[in-house]
């Protein structure tokens, strides 16, 4: 079946050329494996994608599940694709090979993901959440945690959540009540509501585990008094057989505009006595533990965006060819032959938009993906630090940009197809819907903001911030030296200027202590340091564009000359708006603190 959820060409560029994952097979961790292992991981994850996950996307969205005696039933096409997905092994593709995983390269085994996510993102959630979780265990769990729960997990015989939000809290996790009580055997038992849980019910697997926030007895308040547990749906015995069901009860399903087809829960523990918990980590490092879980869904949120933007302009793009519509202007004859939708300015100009959100939002995930796997096997410390501080610089960038533009994208599919977008009878709709949640889950992009302003470009220094500002400065001599790529360099040049004489001047207001008044636009702030990446990235994708058409690549010169166009685009339709934006930051406006609550 033909599919629209990646270009091929555009998989091959950017792993390829673009970010060259073959240099990864100089770590040891990689060592057994090339370009032919990395393509058939990606070729069965595309077909597992395309055959088993796409053809019932829709259907899950139309009969999303429902909570009946207290259990959940939904669509049995859901357990079906899951079960392929187990069986191919792809539920642990970036895992050891001793956990029976393939030992996937992060962007390799995310782009894996991401294509599930393309296809069908109701249904990828649930494998989504339990590699995000094994994960978890498998950094902050003690070996008998990582054997008896994430093994399991990674094998898709469990799957797993992560609960952290309550009703009274939302993303104020300072607030959370959840208790939970130490007990002689060193368990816990756990008490509280936990809401807005994706996945968390369901009867697709054997158990679910879930990764739980919650409070010691003697905790300190805040944030600082913050463990995590892991408490599963059902009690696992020391052989590793089901024991009993765990004081964990499904309250009822909330209702979606989009991702219908997980399931998003209220959950009550310890209803009945308290629901056995186990410590993971540190008590009172319960956030930090977390993070590294929220971290991992925050450049797979992005990741998510990226895909059903990608997969909307695909849509897009087919049905601007076959759809005829309209005269060419300036044609007077009303019997002239209608000529397809692509021919006229401002549907190229929505595809060519809907292009450099998606391409520019895939490199930018990559970006990180790379970074993942240099900040844990790059030849020296000072290497493996520089990515880490990175990675960190830029997860709130991965987790927000795709987020707003790519659904952006897919509001320009919708406006490509005209009032055919607007109905049911097309997909373009329920891309829309499915992605308007990422600017809000794992943090909004208000809470993106600030930790990038108010945290991450200061962090040592503002080392890595410099660091990354280099990296630019460097792409922007080299984009410098080829004639097609020099307007596109200076643009960007003039960006980089821009936004870090903000920075200086938002600093500065920070370090008088004016801290509220310095972050009141940190989401404008994350918006236009997020396009200079993007704009970064694209500057690259021209040069490899320039380089392949020079006899350096593997794709078609139709290819590369589309590079070069949205690279054209990006720095002459995008990168000005970073240069408007930051001059207001640099005024420290408070129009938004000084509306009064009585005003509105």
């Amino acid at each position: 079946m033909q599919q629209k959820i990646i270009n091929p060409q555009d998989l091959a560029f950017q792993l390829y050329e673009l970010h060259d994952v073959e240099r990864l097979l100089s770590f040891e961790r990689y060592s057994e494996h090339s370009r032919e292992t990395f393509q058939a991981a990606l070729d069965l994850a595309l077909n597992v994608a395309a055959e088993e996950f796409a053809p019932h996307a829709r259907l899950v969205d139309e009969e999303e599940p429902r909570f009946e005696n207290g259990r959940v039933e939904m669509r049995p096409e859901v357990k079906q694709a899951l079960g392929v997905l187990r069986e191919t092994g792809l539920m642990a593709a970036g895992q050891d090979y001793e956990r029976g995983g393939m030992q996937l390269p992060a962007a390799v085994a995310q782009l894996c993901v991401g294509m599930l996510k393309g296809a069908n993102v109701g249904t990828q959630a649930y494998a989504g959440l339990t590699i995000a979780a094994a994960n978890l265990i498998m950094v902050q769990g003690s070996e008998e945690q990582q054997t008896r729960f994430a093994e399991p997990m990674m094998a898709g015989r469990f799957f797993g959540t992560m609960c952290l939000t309550e009703p009274h809290a939302g993303s104020s996790l300072g607030d959370l009540r959840t208790r939970a009580e130490p007990q002689p055997d060193g368990t816990y038992r756990l008490s509280g509501n936990k809401i807005f849980i994706s996945a968390g019910d369901h009867e697709l697997s054997e158990n679910i585990i879930h990764m739980v926030l919650a409070r010691l007895p003697d905790a300190p308040p805040g944030v600082r008094g913050i463990s995590l547990f892991l408490v599963p749906k059902i009690l696992v015995n020391d052989d590793g057989s089901l024991g009993e069901r765990n004081d964990v009860s499904l309250a009822g399903l909330i209702h979606k505009m989009g991702y219908r087809g997980t399931t998003s829960t209220m959950l009550n523990f310890g209803e009945n006595g308290g629901a056995v918990g186990y410590l993971v980590g540190e008590a009172n490092n319960g956030l930090a533990a977390m993070f590294h879980m929220m971290n991992e869904a925050r450049i797979g949120v992005g990741l998510g965006s990226v895909m059903l933007g990608y997969t909307g302009y695909l849509h897009a793009l087919d049905y601007a060819r076959e759809r005829r519509q309209g005269r060419a202007v300036g044609e007077k004859d009303p019997v002239a032959p209608q000529v397809p939708l692509i021919r006229h300015g401002d549907v190229r100009r929505m595809l060519l938009a809907q292009k450099a959100y998606v391409e520019g939002g895939l490199a930018l995930c990559l970006q990180g993906a790379m970074l993942v796997d240099e900040k844990k096997f790059a030849d020296t410390e000072a290497q493996r630090s520089l990515a880490a501080g990175l990675l960190d610089l830029l997860t709130p960038v991965i987790k927000s940009w795709p987020s707003r533009y790519c659904l952006e994208a897919n509001s320009l599919s919708i406006q490509v197809h005209g009032g055919y977008g607007y109905t049911r009878e097309y997909p373009v709709e329920q891309f829309y819907r499915d992605n308007r949640l990422n600017p809000i889950h794992e943090g909004t992009d208000g809470i993106q903001g600030v930790d990038l302003l108010g945290r991450k470009v200061s962090t040592a220094g503002g080392r890595f911030y410099k660091a990354l500002m280099e990296r630019i400065e460097i792409t922007i001599n080299e984009g410098r030296q080829d004639p097609r790529l020099t307007e596109s360099a200076d643009r960007l040049e003039q960006a980089v200027t821009a936004i870090m004489s903000a920075t200086d001047v938002i600093n500065a207001e920070k370090s008088k202590g004016n801290k509220e008044k310095a972050l009141a636009n940190a989401t404008l702030y994350l918006n236009a340091f997020g396009h200079v990446v993007v704009g970064w990235l694209w500057l690259r994708q021209g040069l490899k564009a320039i380089a392949g058409l020079g006899g350096k690549g593997e794709q078609s010169p139709a290819f590369y000359e589309g590079k070069i166009k949205a690279c054209d685009y990006f720095a002459r339709y995008e990168l000005p708006g970073v240069i408007t934006t930051a001059e207001l930051l640099k005024t420290i406006d408070t129009t938004t603190l000084d509306i009064l609550e009585e005003q509105f």
